[in-house]
């Protein structure tokens, strides 16, 4: 899985960056953007979801992997 913000949705109102700090910050245009890919099943990220009043932050399934830290890449069973 991967978080994203999609950039076209957002306004800035910051209910992300409030909720959750550690994967989200606002970048030069005052939009949120994902700082983290890490936890992503934490309390804090599915309240960031949640809350953004325009549905501009999604969890979706990676087509290409990027991360080192997942076990993406194993199949079921290993």
């Amino acid at each position: 899985m991967e978080l994203k913000v999609k950039q076209e949705a957002c306004i800035g109102c910051g209910a992300c960056v409030a909720n959750d700090p550690a994967h989200f910050e606002f970048d030069e245009q005052g939009l949120s953007h994902v700082i983290s890919q890490e936890n992503l099943d934490s309390e804090n990220v599915k309240t960031a979801i949640e809350s953004c009043p325009t549905s501009a932050i999604a969890l979706e399934e990676n087509e290409e992997c990027h991360c080192e830290h997942c076990d993406c890449h194993k199949e079921e069973g290993e």
